[in-house]
C-alpha cells in the first residue's frame, strides 16, 4: 500500500514551499472545520473535524494558516500520483483520493526487492509531484495497510516497511506495540469490546481464537484476523463497482430563500450527478430532490422536505433530469424559510446497454441525445467542469459555498497557473 502523508496539506505544500513547516489546517466545505492537519497542527492537540471558530485563538497564538479545501487540485494530484504507480505495476486498486493498493509480488524482483521498490516509489513520486509517501508491504491487504502505518509511524523504516522481510519475532514485537484500533476494519466500537477481552494489541488480536470472534463479531473480523495471519481474505479490486445511486449535494455560502437560486443550485447538482452517471454507463428511473435549513440556527423556522420523482423513460441526459429535479423542487418549496442547503440524488440506476427498449422508443432522438451529451462532456473534459452546463444552473453562483482562503488550481486552470518570477 502506498499512502500520501497529510495529502491536503502536502498538496498546498507542493506548490506553496513556504508552508514547509508552518502549522497548516485544511477546512471543510464553507469554511467550516478542519478536514486535513499538518503534523505541526496535531502535536497541538487539534482533533480531526474541529470547528474552526474554536480554532480561531488557537490559530492567532501559534500562527496557524487555515486554507480552504481545494478539490480540484486535491484530486489531479491524486491522479498523477496513481499513474506513477501504475508504471511500477498495471495491478492496482486505488482505494481512496491518498491511498492505493498495488500487486507487486511479480514485479519488486525488477528493483532489487520490495524494499527498494518502495524507496523507488517514493522517490519518483517526490521528484515528479513533491509529495511525501510511505510504502508498506505485507502477504494481505490487511498487513499491507499496517506496514504503511509503522512506516509512517517510525522513522527507523524510512517510510517504507516490509513486514515479509522481518523475522516472525520481528514482527510480532511491532504488532505488539501497535493498539487493537489501528487495525484496519476495526471500529472504535469493536476496539473497546476487544479490549474488555483482553485483546488490545494487534499481535494479540492476530493469535486471538478465530472461532470465538467469528461467534461475538461475524465473519467480517474473522476474515481480518487471516488477513493479519498472512492469509489474503481481500481482492484487489482494479475497477470498481458501479455505484447503485449518484448524490451531488452542497451547502450554501449564504442563506437563500428564493426558490429560482434554488433551482439554479439544484440544476448544478444535476450537471455534476448526470456526468459520474454517464461516466459509469448507467441510466436513471428516477430522481430525489431536497432542500434543507440550517438545524443549527434552532430560532429559525425548520423545513427539510425532499421528494422521488420518477422518470417517464430511464436516461442519462442532463436535460431530462433537470427537468425532473426542477419538477421535484417546486412540488417541495415553500416561502418564508431561509434554505442552507440542497441537493440530488439519481436513483433505480441500471447499466445503459440493459435499458428496456418502449413501445413509444424514437431512435432518431435518443441518438441525437447521446452524441450531445458526449459533446458536452467533452467541453467539460477540456476546458473544466461547468464550462458548458444547461441554461436552468445560471450564469453565477450566488448560492456557492464560501472559499475565503482556497489556493490557486494550479494544475487544471490556465488563470491560475503557478508563475515562476
Amino acid at each position: 500500500m502506498v499512502d500520501v502523508n497529510n495529502f491536503y496539506v502536502s498538496c498546498e505544500r507542493a506548490f506553496n514551499p513556504r508552508l514547509t513547516d508552518v502549522p497548516v489546517v485544511v477546512l471543510s466545505n464553507n469554511d467550516g472545520c478542519a478536514v486535513a492537519r499538518s503534523n505541526e497542527v496535531k502535536a497541538l492537540g487539534v482533533k480531526m473535524g474541529a470547528p474552526w471558530f474554536q480554532m480561531k485563538a488557537l490559530a492567532r497564538q501559534h500562527s496557524i494558516v487555515a486554507l480552504s479545501s481545494n478539490y480540484t487540485l486535491y484530486g489531479d494530484m491524486s491522479n498523477r500520483v496513481v499513474s506513477i504507480l501504475r508504471e511500477f505495476s498495471p495491478d492496482i486498486e486505488v482505494y481512496s483520493i491518498d491511498e492505493s493498493f498495488l500487486r507487486v509480488e511479480t514485479v519488486d524482483h525488477l528493483y532489487g526487492g520490495a524494499t527498494a521498490m518502495g524507496q523507488a516509489m517514493r522517490y519518483r513520486i517526490r521528484q515528479w509531484t513533491s509529495l511525501p509517501v510511505c510504502a508498506g508491504f505485507g502477504e494481505s491487504k490487511t498487513l499491507a495497510k499496517l506496514a504503511n502505518h509503522l512506516a509512517k509511524k517510525n522513522p527507523v523504516f524510512d517510510g517504507v516497511c516490509d513486514l515479509t522481510a522481518l523475522t516472525d519475532e520481528e514482527r510480532q514485537q511491532w504488532m505488539g506495540k501497535i493498539e487493537v484500533g489501528e487495525v484496519w476494519g476495526v471500529g472504535r466500537r469493536i476496539a473497546v469490546r476487544l479490549q474488555i477481552m483482553g485483546i488490545r494489541s494487534v499481535r494479540d488480536l492476530a493469535t486471538a481464537d478465530l472461532k470465538l470472534l467469528r461467534l461475538q463479531f461475524g465473519v467480517v473480523l474473522e476474515r481480518t484476523v487471516s488477513e493479519l495471519q498472512g492469509t489474503s481474505c481481500l481482492e484487489l479490486d482494479d475497477l470498481a463497482d458501479p455505484k447503485q445511486q449518484i448524490m451531488a449535494s452542497r451547502s450554501f455560502g449564504a442563506m437563500v430563500d428564493d426558490l429560482a437560486e434554488l433551482g439554479e443550485a439544484v440544476a448544478w447538482h444535476i450537471d455534476r450527478a448526470a456526468e459520474k452517471l454517464r461516466d459509469q454507463g448507467s441510466v436513471a428511473g428516477a430522481v430525489y430532490v431536497f432542500i434543507q435549513t440550517n438545524r443549527f440556527r434552532q430560532a429559525d423556522p425548520q423545513y427539510n422536505p425532499g421528494v422521488v420523482v420518477p422518470l417517464v423513460d430511464v436516461s442519462d441526459d442532463t436535460r431530462a433530469l433537470t427537468t425532473a429535479a426542477l419538477k421535484g423542487l417546486r412540488h417541495i418549496y415553500r416561502p418564508g424559510y431561509s434554505y442552507k442547503k440542497c441537493g440530488v440524488m439519481l436513483m433505480e440506476l441500471t447499466a445503459k446497454q440493459q435499458r428496456q427498449e418502449t413501445l413509444f422508443d424514437d431512435a432518431a432522438t435518443r441518438d441525437k441525445s447521446a452524441k450531445l451529451m458526449v459533446a458536452m462532456d467533452a467541453v467539460n473534459s477540456v476546458w473544466g467542469r461547468g464550462t458548458l452546463r444547461t441554461g436552468a444552473a445560471g450564469m453565477s453562483k450566488g448560492w456557492a459555498m464560501r472559499s475565503e482562503n482556497r489556493s490557486p488550481r494550479y494544475t487544471t486552470s490556465w488563470e491560475e497557473l503557478p508563475v515562476a518570477s
